[in-house]
């Protein structure tokens, strides 16, 4: 072993420096090969000490042993030498002797390696200085200098005073306007003084070390471009600390229109104003006003929209005269969601409707005013002086979007490598029910066909998954007596990779199917994941002692449901072979089996009893007994949460493995332990698919997880609600419980996925509107679900067509939020029971509702034009009821 070799796998840096610098080019190139095998040797155990300590100075030796300007930049940057590389003070040392062409070569394709390269921003400075070359304006580059600015504190001064010495300033701050995701580096500290950012850029833009047209029309570029919220907020602010003169405003009217139109809500606040204000000193064109009216009033923020009516009446009481053109564009409000922005925007079109061309201005507002609700429409009727086209009203039909059909799961993958392509992706992804059990399906029957070949397919699969090792060492069993268990549907995958790898060992396997997976810190949803993983454990001990020639409990469809006559054929096949069937296996497919169709089960359990096996005789009796009702329930409150106690299912325990067994036992609102290990959210699809003709066994279960989505702000549980939704069986209490939950949910996208459901149970004709309704009053006057949250997901629902399934969901909730209002004592009604009233009140306008609402009137006649008593005005009329004065 050569003295440089010996240097660098003892980690002795500084020699290795020394030794390098008295050598000719031809010598370091000549040991390059060397520093390659090792670095090729290191890669097998990173962590070790050897490694660690050879590492620095491998990464210093390979950068001066070769003579590519791309081989060395990949040297430098590689991954496997990031986290133990040498500092940036010795690369620059050991290359500073190559040309100045050379090292800019370099220095530039560093910068060009992504932000996640971690290329240190020192190295690339020094370069440059060391080169002269241009500066990079790449992201890794700025967002490094970005960094070296904020950590360079300790030498003293403000950030300002940094910036000025910069030699390389209006270079890189022209870069900052382009660079992707820099606005998180930018905003810290929160303010504008000169250590911020926008402080001392405005600063510099002030002094002239930046110039200020360039600066503007950066700062507005990138607003105009969108892009994360971070980015949005910093250049904003930026903007705003340059103080644009009238002139610099009026410039840029085209840009602040694109603005109002298309930004985020706050950069479009900022450009309405800038336009408001030249509006209202005429510096703005009618034409102009009316094309940014068009587009603000199409918005969905209402702080944007009653802005924009309040400017629009200001103009047109200055200027009557524009009437014409903007009386048009205020119709635009005509149609918005929020019955108070119709109101404005009427009350406006009524006091300058006089200034109209009397015939064809007047019917173009006119035809607008149908979208109106029939309140204001008729009002609008009487302002205008004509009718709409068609004033006569028609039947009401419910428009409710077409429930999800169950789509029937295609056959096994045909060969090993399409498995092993499955496989992967469904590893790579969070598997659904239908990807899942192909997958395992495919395993099993390519395991029992050739275990060679499908090993050798799954080989590029099981070298990338985390317990496979490559160093030939003996295998471990990395799912031993310390493993806890599976916390999503691709552990199961995994479990049997690992098995077919030889990564487990068979007494493992054997302990797992004997002992099963009980634990003292079993959880509400334990007794699913017990069934969910007892299975998986079976059938990978099969694999090792007894393959299985295919499963019995593939299910037919995606809800996880097996067509009988699918299941006869599988135990005749089975009998045919002689194959031993598996007790688990057997027993999910018995839990999957359709009951529900009499006729198909009565004609397969005769053709079961047929085939004379213990398994048949068992398929024909559950096939031919009773569907078992639901147990009792009993309802429980914890808090602000309401929960579902279940008393036991007998059915489910006689006859059934014990891991089966606690899913026919009683659950306890007190189960939840202190501990549970079930946090993916993906997993819960699958416990679904375990009873899928018995979903409020699933739910009950589940429940305390949906109650954490509103009244612990969770997020993620909601996604168990559609699988919920879809599934068989009667949506008793805990199902209806539980959507409740998901209405109220905390963050927007858990709010989306539970009315999701809620249209897929009434497209099924399975919602009880009124049981639904109830619930959901009772969990907003205990505080479980804030009212503005349910406003937002009603609104969305009815937005889809069913508003008369939010009307008849709403009629059962108001009379409890309304009753204490109607007492005449002093608590404040609910926040957001003004936004509840008008949902309510469109549904009823759009449905055609009618009929009387308890407890309506007494808060329709409260004193003062509040939100609320507008509302609960605007319901009441609806119904066909007088409004109180």
């Amino acid at each position: 072993m050569s003295e440089l070799m010996e240097l660098v796998r003892a980690g002795r840096t500084a020699e290795v420096v020394g030794l390098l610098d008295g050598m000719t080019d031809a010598e370091r190139r000549a040991r390059f090969p060397e520093l390659k095998a090792l670095r090729k040797e290191l890669r097998v155990a990173p962590w070790e000490s050897d490694a660690r300590r050879a590492y620095p100075a491998l990464h210093a030796a390979g950068a001066a042993c070769q003579t590519g300007a791309a081989g060395v930049a990949s040297w430098i940057a590689a991954a496997d030498l990031r986290w133990s590389q040498v500092s940036p003070g010795v690369l620059l040392h050991v290359l500073g002797d190559r040309e100045t062409d050379w090292l800019a070569d370099v220095t530039h394709r560093l910068a060009q390696r992504p932000v996640t390269a971690w290329v240190p921003y020192e190295l690339m400075a020094g370069l440059v200085r060391l080169s002269g070359c241009p500066v990079p304006t790449t992201d890794a580059y700025v967002q490094g200098w970005v960094d070296h600015l904020h950590g360079s504190w300790q030498r003293g001064g403000t950030l300002l005073d940094r910036l000025r010495q910069d030699p390389h300033l209006r270079e890189l701050v022209a870069a900052l306007f382009e660079t992707a995701d820099i606005g998180s580096r930018l905003q810290w500290p929160n303010h504008d003084g000169p250590d911020s950012w926008t402080g001392a850029l405005a600063q510099l833009t002030v002094e002239g070390a930046l110039d200020r047209g360039a600066t503007v029309d950066a700062c507005v570029a990138r607003l105009l471009r969108g892009g994360p919220v971070a980015d949005q907020r910093v250049f904003l602010r930026l903007l705003k600390s340059l103080a644009l003169t009238r002139n610099e405003e009026r410039e840029r009217t085209a840009d602040w229109l694109a603005l109002a139109s298309d930004a985020t809500s706050t950069v479009a606040s900022y450009a309405q104003s800038v336009l408001g204000a030249l509006a209202l000193d005429g510096e703005l064109e009618s034409r102009q006003l009316a094309e940014m009216s068009d587009a603000v009033l199409f918005r969905t923020e209402k702080k944007l929209v009653r802005a924009q009516l309040v400017l629009l009446g200001k103009v047109l009481t200055r200027d009557p005269s524009a009437a014409g053109e903007l009386l048009p564009s205020v119709a635009q409000a005509f149609g918005h969601e929020d019955a108070e922005v119709q109101e404005r925007a009427l009350k406006l079109v009524e006091r300058h409707a006089k200034k109209l061309d009397p015939v064809e201005a007047r019917a173009d507002l006119a035809m607008a005013a149908e979208q109106l609700i029939p309140g204001l429409r008729a009002r609008a009727v009487r302002t205008l002086g004509t009718a709409p086209a068609d004033p006569e009203p028609t039947g009401y039909e419910e428009l409710l979007p077409p429930a999800p059909r169950p789509t029937r799961l295609a056959p096994a993958a045909a060969s090993a490598v399409e498995l092993a392509e499955e496989v992967g992706a469904a590893l790579a992804s969070e598997p659904g029910v239908t990807a899942f059990e192909r997958a395992l399906e495919g395993l099993v029957r390519h395991a029992h066909q050739d275990r060679e070949a499908l090993l050798a397919a799954l080989e590029p699969v099981i070298t990338r998954r985390w317990w496979d090792g490559t160093d030939g060492a003996t295998p471990r069993d990395i799912f031993g007596s310390s493993y806890g268990g599976m916390t999503e549907a691709a552990d199961g995958l995994d479990l049997l990779l690992a098995t077919l790898r030889g990564r487990i060992g068979t007494a493992t396997l054997h302990a797992r199917v004997q002992r099963g997976s009980t634990s003292s810190h079993d959880c509400a949803h334990g007794a699913l994941n017990r069934a969910f993983e007892s299975r998986l454990w079976e059938v990978a001990y099969r694999l090792r002692t007894d393959p299985l020639p295919f499963l019995l409990s593939t299910p037919t469809w995606s809800t996880g449901l097996l067509e009988p006559a699918e299941l006869v054929d599988r135990l005749d096949t089975y009998r045919r072979l002689g194959a031993r069937v598996a007790a688990t296996d057997f027993a999910q497919a018995l839990l999957r089996v359709r009951r529900a169709d009499r006729e198909a089960a009565e004609s397969a359990a005769r053709r079961a009893s047929a085939l004379g096996t213990e398994e048949g005789t068992r398929l024909a009796a559950w096939l031919t007994s009773a569907t078992p009702a639901l147990p009792t329930v009993q309802r429980r409150t914890s808090g602000p949460r309401v929960l579902v106690e279940l008393d036991e299912v007998p059915d489910l325990q006689q006859d059934f493995p014990a891991e089966f067994q606690p899913l026919g036992r009683p659950t306890s609102v007190l189960q939840k332990q202190r501990w549970c290990y079930h946090w993916d959210d993906d997993i819960r699809q699958h416990w679904s698919a375990l009873l899928p003709e018995a979903r409020e066994l699933v739910a009950a279960r589940l429940l305390r997880d949906l109650s954490d989505l509103a009244v612990d702000d969770s997020r993620g549980a909601a996604a168990a609600l559609p699988p919920l939704a879809e599934s068989d069986g009667e949506a008793g209490e805990a199902v209806h419980l539980g959507l409740a939950y998901g209405l109220g949910a905390r963050h927007a996208e858990d709010r989306l996925v539970a009315v999701d459901a809620l249209l897929v149970l009434a497209a099924r004709g399975q919602l009880d509107a009124a049981r639904l309704g109830t619930d959901l009053g009772q969990l907003v006057r205990s505080g479980a679900v804030k009212t503005q949250r349910l406003a937002e997901s009603a609104r969305t629902a009815a937005a889809t067509g069913a508003n008369a399934t939010i009307w008849s969901v709403l009629s059962r909730t108001l009379p409890v939020l309304l009753a204490d209002l109607s007492t005449g004592g002093t608590a404040a009604p609910a926040r957001g029971l003004g936004e509840l009233l008008a949902v309510a009140a469109e549904c009823a306008e759009r449905s055609g509702a009618r009929g009387d609402l308890p407890h309506l009137a007494q808060t329709a006649a409260r004193r003062g034009s509040s939100r609320l008593v507008a509302q609960a005005r605007r319901l009441r009329s609806a119904l066909g009821e007088e409004v109180a004065a």
